[in-house]
Formats: structure tokens, C-alpha cells, sequence
């Protein structure tokens, strides 16, 4: 930042000492003062907020006629306090609307229509790439704010029932989530083009061309992934201001609730589409891979961890290690000197697959006595697989872990997500451009310790194998030099 810029964070409340320059206001936090984007803030709608006041003097009064002049006085003329309040907050919700379109209809015209022209500067994957689905968004919010003006009442604003205009939209704001996605390739992208002169020229042609305030063009872009967010707020600042006889209001809880939940949705689309750079990167690390990647129908890391594994005709116990993903289960061997390499063993397929909690004793399917087992079973009924853990609390975990794939399953079903074909192929090429070459080196304590403080397993990025498969693996003492090669005699049984 400049000398004279003032820095903040969202959620800080700014007084505007000078607003006379449109752009750039001079505000004061605390007892810093400085220049900042008046586009980057929004006004605080209710400045005073005497509703404290307004309700303990109630009290005091009982709403007697005297009572009533006095608080005539303490709220002034005009409608009743939370009338008032909600006046104001209904205002907001459309002036920030119509501004919205405005932003959108000028990034749409103003930019991409100009970029569409100059095949011998852009090409359409580059444009895809910086403005993402943001005429999609456009559209969208056109047929959005039409709902918002038919309910909007202009004579009395705080009669208007908006609520149901947004519970009606609620899943088709989810088109928020690709573009909040694709944002940060957008910036990098448009960096790269940013340093070079003519591009600079270009897009601030643009800009004077369509009469745009002096921001560039990240900066109109992550208006949408602002925008998103500022729903919540003000609906929140909405209900607080809704008395719960007004007709609205329970549309108007519903629909807060409706964008809390769009938002975490982003969100947890974000954090699964960060997470399959980090599962490609864990399976570049596994030795003999077969068959088709990982990513190929899954996304998200469920739990992962040590079994004993059977499998008929022979019945013979095998150590493996289990990673459950959505949709699939891989299972790999240690190398028997270098326990931190894992080898490719097989999948399982958990769409077709039933989860069988058994009891301790006899297993009359494979003949063996087993203590906290579980068993997966076709549908079909052609393949079989004995799972053991070595404690009871290690088997529940692993029960758990299967009811949350299948709830996972259920959920993007639901939702809709999945992964597009470009965005498993980059992951694998980012993966094997990145994978060094070699066997891993041991893993360092203190990372150890790090990993095994994690509420949720997930795979760490760009880092050596055995860092991945800890996170559930038990402490135990190190092994000897000698217990090791002990175990390689062919002789002990």
C-alpha cells in the first residue's frame, strides 16, 4: 500500500471523513486515517441502530401517551423505528442490485464484447478463462432483479416481500460456484497477459471506452465472488428488522438460510476442487498403479487407514492400506524395507458394494474365528473382502467412515458436482510435472505431529508419500535393523 492508503479488513466500520472524490474516499479506523475504494466498502444502512433504546424505553413507559411523544423525539419524525430500519435495508438490497447489473452489463460489453473482436489478441479459451461463466451470472441476475422490482413496494418499502425471490433462485445461484472456482486462474492468467504493454492499453481502452470507474479489471472481477457473499449479510440485517407478524418474514429466514447455504456449498466446492491437485498428488507417489486414475470418479479423501485383509478362496490374512475415497476404495502394501513406499494392490468399487458389521467369533463364510471385523460384499455376491482392525474403536471409525461415503455419494448427487474431464487432466499434469523423481526421504517429526493434529484426513500437496498414509496410521515403536531383516526369513512362521 501507498503511505496515504488505509488498510482494513471485512468487518472493520470505516468513518468517511471525505467522500467529495467518487472513487477514492478519506476514511478513519480507530486512529488511522487514509485513502481507500469507495467500490470496495458498503454503507453502513443503519447508522444509529436505537433499537436498545427504543425497546427499554417501551418498557419504562408502557407505552403510555406520554411515553409515545418521548419517543417521537428519541426516533424522529417519519415511521416507527424498525419500519424505518427496514426501509432502509430494503433500499439497499435494490440500489446494490441495479448497481450490480450495471457492473455486469459493463464487464459483458465493455471487455468481453471488445476481447471478442481481437481474434489476433485472445483466444476463446483465454476469454473462458478470465471471465469464467460471468455472462452465465448476467443473465441470471437480469431475471433476479425483475422478481426483485415486481415485489418491491415504492410508495411503503418496508411492506415489500422479497424473501420468496430468493428461495425461488436459490439453485440457480449455484452458478456462483464455477466462477468463484475458475477466479484465481482468472487472476493468474490475466497477470500474465497484464505484462505486456498492448494488453495494458487495451483493456484501459475498454474502461474509458465504456465510461467505467478508474478500477482495473481484477478488480471488476471479483465483484461477483463479493457478491455472493453480501447476501447472507444482508439478509441477516433484513430479519433483524422484520417484525415476525410482517408477511415476509418467514420467507425472508427461509431465504437467509437458503444463501448461508449456497455459500457454504461454494465453498465446499472450492475446498474439493483444491483437494483433487492434492489427490493426484498422492497417487503419482504410488508405486505399479493399474488401471483407471483415481480421479477419474472420485474427488474427496474419506478416511484412510491399516486392515488386515482377507479375501476367499485362500483366506489369507494380508496388512494393507486402505484409502477411502467417494465412490472407491484403493488398497496398497508397504515395501517390506522401506515402509514408507506403498505399492498398487486393488480397488473396490463402493457403489456396488454392502457393508457388513460382524460379530466376534466364527465367520461361517470363510471359516476363521475374527474379532472386530467387517465385511464387504457385492451386491452381486461374487466378491467378498474381510477387513480386521486391531482395536474396536479403529472398526466403529471405519463403519462411520463408510456411512459418510455413502452420504457424500448422496450429497453431490443432489448438488450436481462433478469434475470436469479439463479439470482431472490438469490435476494429473500438475502432479507428474511436480512429483520429484526418486524414492521418497523420511518423514520429519514435528510434520509427523502436524498431520496427526488434523480434524479431517486430507492429502497434503506436493509431499512424500508416507506424510499421506500417517494421518491414520497408529503410533508404534521403530522397528530394529535386525527385527526387519527377521521378517524376511522364509523360515519363521
Amino acid at each position: 500500500m501507498d503511505d496515504q492508503e488505509l488498510g482494513f479488513k471485512a468487518g472493520d466500520v470505516i468513518e468517511v471523513v471525505d467522500a467529495t472524490n467518487k472513487e477514492w474516499w478519506w476514511g478513519r479506523i480507530m486512529d488511522s486515517e487514509g485513502w481507500f475504494p469507495a467500490s470496495f466498502v458498503r454503507l453502513r444502512v443503519n447508522q444509529d441502530e436505537p433499537m436498545e433504546e427504543y425497546l427499554a424505553h417501551l418498557e419504562e413507559t408502557q407505552a403510555g401517551e406520554e411515553g409515545r411523544e418521548s419517543l417521537g423525539l428519541l426516533l424522529g419524525p417519519g415511521l416507527p423505528c424498525k419500519e424505518q430500519m427496514r426501509t432502509n435495508v430494503i433500499n439497499e438490497i435494490m440500489r446494490t442490485e441495479r448497481d450490480y447489473i450495471k457492473h455486469l452489463k459493463d464487464i459483458c460489453e465493455g471487455y468481453i464484447k471488445q476481447c471478442r473482436k481481437r481474434t489476433d489478441m485472445f483466444t476463446e479459451e483465454q476469454l473462458r478463462t478470465i471471465f469464467g461463466n460471468i455472462e452465465e451470472i448476467y443473465r441470471f441476475q437480469r431475471k433476479f432483479l425483475k422478481g426483485l422490482e415486481k415485489k418491491f413496494n415504492k410508495e411503503q418499502p418496508h411492506l415489500s416481500e422479497i424473501g420468496c425471490c430468493f428461495l425461488e433462485q436459490q439453485t440457480d445461484f449455484q452458478i456462483y460456484s464455477e466462477y468463484c472456482n475458475n477466479h484465481p486462474n482468472a487472476c493468474i492468467q490475466l497477470s500474465k497477459l497484464m505484462k505486456v504493454n498492448k494488453y495494458i492499453f487495451f483493456f484501459e481502452a475498454c474502461r474509458l471506452l465504456q465510461k467505467m470507474i478508474d478500477i482495473s479489471l481484477d478488480g471488476f472481477l471479483l465483484t461477483p465472488v463479493q457478491k455472493i457473499c453480501k447476501y447472507p449479510l444482508q439478509l441477516a440485517e433484513l430479519l433483524k428488522y422484520t417484525n415476525p407478524q410482517h408477511r415476509d418474514y418467514k420467507d425472508v429466514e427461509a431465504a437467509l438460510n437458503a444463501m448461508k447455504n449456497v455459500a457454504r456449498l461454494i465453498n465446499e466446492r472450492k475446498r474439493r476442487l483444491e483437494n483433487i491437485d492434492k489427490i493426484a498428488h498422492w497417487q503419482s507417489s504410488i508405486e505399479d498403479w493399474e488401471g483407471e486414475d483415481v480421479l477419474s470418479r472420485s474427488s474427496e479423501l474419506i478416511f484412510s487407514g491399516e486392515l488386515s485383509k482377507l479375501s476367499q478362496p485362500q483366506a489369507k490374512s494380508h496388512q494393507r492400506m486402505f484409502f477411502l475415497f467417494d465412490h472407491q476404495m484403493v488398497y496398497c502394501k508397504k515395501d517390506l524395507l522401506r515402509r514408507d513406499i506403498l505399492y498398487y494392490k486393488g480397488r473396490m468399487d463402493m457403489d456396488h458394494m454392502e457393508v457388513i458389521d460382524l460379530e466376534d467369533g466364527k465367520e461361517k463364510g470363510f471359516n476363521i474365528s475374527v474379532k472386530n471385523a467387517l465385511k464387504l460384499q457385492s451386491l452381486a455376491g461374487d466378491e467378498v473382502h474381510l477387513l480386521c482392525a486391531k482395536k474396536p474403536e479403529q472398526k466403529q471409525r471405519w463403519l462411520r467412515a463408510f456411512a459418510d461415503e455413502r452420504r457424500q455419494v448422496q450429497q453431490d448427487r443432489e448438488t450436481g458436482f462433478t469434475l470436469t474431464e479439463v479439470q482431472k487432466k490438469q490435476a494429473m499434469v500438475n502432479a507428474c510435472k511436480s512429483h520429484p523423481a526418486g524414492k521418497p526421504k523420511a518423514v520429519t517429526r514435528p510434520y509427523y505431529d502436524f498431520l496427526l493434529r488434523q480434524k479431517h484426513p486430507s492429502l497434503p500437496t506436493a509431499l512424500p508419500q508416507q506424510q499421506v498414509f500417517m494421518l491414520a496410521e497408529p503410533k508404534r515403536k521403530t522397528s530394529t535393523f535386525w527385527h526387519n531383516i527377521g521378517r524376511l526369513t522364509p523360515f519363521k512362521k
